[in-house]
């Protein structure tokens, strides 16, 4: 490779970069997919200006691309889950049971606590927003309720579940970048997490509260629909159990998916024995295509398939590519380093660190590498100022994957905009829970409450280790 990138051709990058982004994304109202795809052409521009060979810009694009096959593969089980789930009764059902058992006056706090509560017990927030965030998001619908004040709710409380569930992938990969004890991790994080789940509770409450409730000919319409086109049975339950199962007994993601569209198969034929095996192929395709004759219903229901994921496939594909190029040439490293070696008390240090995962979630869109590269870059200077593995792996959680859903060329954000059909932006504002991960954390680094401090002991380990170094 070429130089060194300096530190104010670093910045000039990531300006330009969030210049273009913001632009098109936000002026010109585009997919993330082409500012994504432009930025990739100047960068790649610039690589060749400074004499960088092909071979070098190739490696950048494969070395980002490696690490999201797994996450794209899980992406395409999704589509084919909610197309099955669709055509199998499964998403209809928990709408009927749902609007039976939750309150209408208290919806929204009811999804927000529904979606914690499970998403903490399977530990995917994809899987809360793509399934039963599907079925909570047509209950809203029906009742009246701003679809993206729902939107938020049902994001809230996957980010919850995905942030304090041992089976998430994010919490164990900011555990492991910061070299801490994955259940000791999660504790440490209730410092900042519980206080914004209850903040967050008490605001879903107050803006959610709907007063006398939705029209009751509204929701009686919306169930004789669905009692009358779909198959709704209590064993419609099986599949969710299923993915409780799995989660307890830590089957991987995609072997747990693959199970669970080969069961929600099974249920198909068994409900509807005559169903051509061609249909189901187009469940699993192309999703699935509500006739039911009721436009609200029908534009909730028709989704799914392998071809609707097909847009964040592609995203997740610039965005990796553009991360990778990033990493290859040095480009967000150089432009944290002098920052990372200037801070000497824990608050700015904090604050530095968590803007940074924000700032890598804006400039690259990719939730991992928001975690990946402030923790290899500020790791160092957290054990220099005596403060603990914790105390970064909590920060780096805090300011890096939460962050990711509200930004509208990020992987998660598009994923859930995509999923529930709510643009980015109108759903941010009603977030919570992220927005106020990011603002407790700077509050612990600056008032020192709930900042986990190295011990004596470990501070003579790391002190005779920098020596050594």
């Amino acid at each position: 490779m070429e130089n060194k990138v300096s530190f104010r051709e670093s910045m000039a990058i990531l300006i330009i970069m969030l210049i273009v982004l913001g632009t098109g994304v936000i002026k010109f109202g585009l997919s993330p997919q082409t500012p994504v795809l432009v930025v990739i052409g100047l960068i790649i521009l610039w690589a060749k200006i400074r004499k960088n060979s092909w071979d070098d810009i190739h490696n950048g694009i494969m070395d980002g691309v490696k690490n999201g096959i797994v996450p794209i593969f899980i992406f395409i089980l999704i589509g084919a889950l909610i197309g099955t789930w669709i055509a199998a009764g499964i998403i209809p059902s928990m709408m009927v049971a749902g609007f039976h058992m939750i309150s209408a006056q208290w919806f929204v706090p009811s999804v927000f606590l529904v979606c914690a509560l499970i998403g903490t017990s399977i530990g995917s927030a994809f899987t809360i927003i793509s399934t039963i965030g599907i079925a909570l998001f047509g209950m809203g619908t029906t009742l009246g309720v701003n679809p993206a004040l729902v939107a938020g709710a049902i994001i809230s409380g996957a980010i919850f579940g995905d942030k304090t569930s041992p089976l998430s992938d994010s919490t164990n990969l900011a555990s492991a970048i910061a070299g801490s004890d994955l259940f000791a991790h999660i504790k440490n994080l209730m410092w900042t997490t519980i206080p914004a789940f209850l903040i967050s509770l008490i605001l879903y409450t107050v803006i959610g509260n709907s007063g006398s409730g939705a029209s009751l000919g509204k929701i009686n319409t919306t169930l004789n629909v669905l009692n009358a086109n779909f198959t709704i049975t209590w064993w419609a339950i099986l599949p969710i159990v299923l993915l409780f199962a799995c989660a307890i007994m830590k089957i991987p993601a995609i072997a747990t998916l693959i199970l669970n569209i080969t069961v929600t198969i099974g249920m198909i034929f068994i409900e509807n024995p005559a169903t051509p095996i061609k249909s189901v192929a187009g469940f699993i395709e192309s999703g699935f295509v509500s006739k039911t004759g009721n436009a609200s219903v029908d534009a909730l229901l028709t989704r799914g398939g392998i071809s609707s994921m097909m847009g964040t496939v592609s995203l997740i594909f610039l965005t990796l590519s553009l991360g990778g190029l990033l990493m290859k040439f040095n480009v967000i490293q150089t432009a944290m380093q002098p920052l990372a070696k200037r801070l000497t008390t824990s608050g700015p240090l904090v604050t530095a660190t968590i803007l940074s995962g924000i700032g890598v979630n804006i400039f690259v869109g990719e939730q991992y590498l928001s975690v990946i590269l402030p923790g290899k870059a500020f790791k160092e200077t957290f054990n220099k100022r005596g403060l603990d593995n914790l105390a970064l792996s909590r920060v780096l959680e805090d300011g890096g994957t939460v962050i990711n859903y509200l930004i509208p060329w990020g992987v998660a954000g598009a994923f859930a905009a995509n999923t529930l059909g709510v643009p980015t932006l109108e759903f941010l504002p009603f977030c919570f829970f992220s927005l106020l991960s990011p603002i407790l954390s700077i509050l612990s680094g600056f008032t020192g409450i709930g900042l986990k401090r190295l011990s004596s002991s470990k501070r003579s380990v790391k002190a005779s280790k920098a020596v050594t170094a």
